[in-house]
C-alpha cells in the first residue's frame, strides 16, 4: 500500500487483467479477418485445391485426402510394385490409358503419374461408385497368385492395378480417374490444380 492509500498490488492485478482481456478481444475480432483469407468450406467443396504432404509416406503405403467430396488416394509405390506394372498389360482393358477423359495428359503414361513413385487417383470404382480397398500385397489367398498389388472393389469384384488400370473381365468399364495435380515441392502435391494453372 502506498502513502496515498492506493493498493499497488491490486492496481497491478487490474492492469494485467485488463491487458489480457483486451488482447483476447483483439484476437477474437481479428480472427474472422484472417479466416477470410482461407478458402471457405463451400469453396473447398466446390473444388479448392488440397495440398498433400507425402514426405512421411513409406513405400507400399497409401494415404487418403478429400477433394470435391471424393476420396483421393496417394500411393507411394515400391520398386517391386513399379517393376510388376508392365507384366500386367495383357490382362488389362486399357493398359496404355487411351481413354483420355480418365487422366490428364501428363499422367497418360505407363505409370499414370508425374513421378513414377507416387500415384494419385480418385478412389471411386468406375462401375457403380463404390470405394475399392487397397490391396498392396502380392499373391494373397483370396485374390490369387497372379495378384501383384492393386485395388479390389468388394461391391462387384472389379480389380485395378497399382496404376489404377482396370483388369479385363470385370464390371468396371474404365480405369480409375486421375485428378488434376502438380508438385509444389519435392514431397508436396497440390490436388485440384494442373501445372499449367499453377504457372499462370
Amino acid at each position: 500500500m502506498s502513502k496515498d492509500g492506493v493498493d499497488i498490488g491490486k492496481r497491478r492485478f487490474l492492469t494485467a487483467a485488463t491487458t489480457v482481456v483486451g488482447a483476447a478481444g483483439v484476437v477474437y475480432a481479428a480472427t474472422p479477418f484472417f479466416q477470410s483469407f482461407w478458402p471457405s468450406r463451400k469453396a473447398q467443396a466446390a473444388g479448392a485445391p488440397v495440398e498433400v504432404d507425402v514426405g512421411k509416406l513409406e513405400p507400399g503405403q497409401m494415404l487418403t485426402v478429400e477433394w470435391r467430396g471424393n476420396p483421393i488416394w496417394v500411393v507411394r509405390r515400391s520398386e517391386k510394385m513399379l517393376e510388376a506394372l508392365p507384366s500386367l498389360d495383357d490382362d488389362l482393358r486399357d493398359p496404355k490409358s487411351e481413354k483420355k477423359s480418365q487422366q490428364p495428359e501428363y499422367a497418360q503414361n505407363s505409370t499414370r503419374s508425374i513421378k513414377e513413385e507416387y500415384w494419385v487417383g480418385i478412389g471411386i470404382c468406375t462401375h457403380l461408385g463404390c470405394s475399392p480397398t487397397f490391396r498392396p500385397e502380392f499373391g494373397p489367398d483370396d485374390l490369387g497368385d497372379d495378384w501383384k498389388g492393386g485395388f479390389f472393389c468388394p461391391c462387384h469384384g472389379s480389380r485395378f492395378d497399382l496404376a489404377g488400370r482396370v483388369f479385363n473381365g470385370v464390371p468396371a468399364p474404365t480405369n480409375l480417374e486421375i485428378p488434376p495435380h502438380r508438385y509444389t515441392a519435392e514431397n508436396k502435391i497440390l490436388v485440384g490444380e494442373d501445372e499449367e494453372e499453377g504457372a499462370a
